[in-house]
């Protein structure tokens, strides 16, 4: 790419692109056809797909110590079993540091997604997977890439800011009928650390059947803090409520670096929760009654069954339940399907 960019806006490639399409006249979408149909019917229209990419570096910087203290006064005693902290992102521990890394990442994906809708001429985008992977020459930095189709409503009246949501065409159109509509899609994120003390090595070691109460508390807290933090950003975007997409829990162990300054040695363990959800709000729908979406499925039955769980299962945000209730069904055919 020779053309220099600036950061702002759209990307040269990303200019280029929705150019060439508008010159074309034609748009493109990862829509299924049940999902295009259900669309039109909730009055809006596909007008491309749009993208938001930004790779960030994430060092160790911070304090002297790093973003993983555990806050445990006693880290340079290793026979301390007075309880520790959940040093959480959320209260200002030095995690919460990273936390903003991860954030700003994901905002600048988002904010570069949503001006690729503006530039297709779009109101918002829907079925918007957001991922995160390692940069594949470089361990430290990461991807971070969120991808969806732009739709427009039909009709003068225009969104001041576009939205993005996660649900897909179906789920989308449900929303709009029931007289809701989607604000952003949100990520709450939380880290938490915890000192491994005696109390926590002695029961973590027992032969007997216990619970290891520090990291009970460790992820009951962590857990807790990723859900407040998305409530908090629902707040600031004006939606009602919160649908979730999906949450995932990470654990692993790190050094102590709080007692490797008093030349000892420890051990912490690290959690970190992040929960994906799209923000929505209420809308006065009037008196008039939501439209029937109907959508007349062409094909068999089993076919059809197998294309959607083919989908749910490579969808980031796929339900496990409804992936179980797909296979069920298809089990039932058997060889009538």
């Amino acid at each position: 790419m020779s053309v220099p960019w600036s950061g702002e806006g759209l990307p040269p490639a990303a200019r280029e692109r929705i150019d060439g399409a508008r010159r074309s006249g034609t748009w493109s979408s990862a829509l299924s056809t049940g999902e295009f149909t259900a669309i039109r019917a909730a009055g809006f229209e596909p007008v491309g797909q749009a993208m938001g990419s930004a790779v960030y570096h994430v060092g160790r910087a911070g304090r002297y110590w790093g973003y993983y203290d555990c806050l445990y006064l006693n880290a340079g005693f290793t026979m301390s079993s007075a309880p520790g902290p959940v040093a959480l992102s959320g209260d200002g521990a030095p995690s919460a540091g990273l936390v903003e890394v991860f954030d700003n990442a994901r905002r600048t994906a988002l904010d570069r997604l949503s001006a690729e809708c503006t530039a297709l001429g779009g109101d918002g985008v829907v079925a918007a997977e957001l991922t995160m992977a390692p940069f594949p020459t470089q361990p430290n930095c990461l991807e971070f890439k969120v991808i969806g189709t732009a739709v427009r409503a039909r009709g003068d009246v225009r969104s001041p800011r576009p939205f993005t949501c996660h649900l897909d065409g179906q789920g989308f159109a449900k929303l709009i009928a029931a007289g809701w509509v989607p604000v952003e899609l949100l990520i709450g994120m939380s880290v938490g650390v915890r000192h491994d003390d005696l109390g926590t090595r002695t029961q973590a070691m027992s032969w007997g059947n216990i619970e290891v109460d520090a990291w009970s508390e460790l992820v009951g807290d962590v857990r807790a803090d990723a859900r407040h933090q998305l409530e908090l950003q629902s707040t600031r975007q004006g939606g009602d409520g919160v649908i979730l997409a999906s949450g995932s829990l990470r654990i692993w162990r790190e050094p102590c670096m709080r007692a490797s300054r008093f030349g000892g040695e420890g051990e912490d363990h690290v959690a970190e929760s992040t929960m994906v959800g799209t923000t929505i709000a209420h809308f006065d729908a009037g008196s008039r009654r939501p439209p029937t979406l109907a959508v007349m499925p062409l094909g068999k039955r089993g076919e059809r069954l197998r294309a959607r769980l083919a989908a749910v299962e490579s969808s980031p945000y796929g339900d496990p339940a409804e992936q179980r209730r797909i296979a069920a069904e298809l089990a039932e055919l058997g060889d009538q399907g």
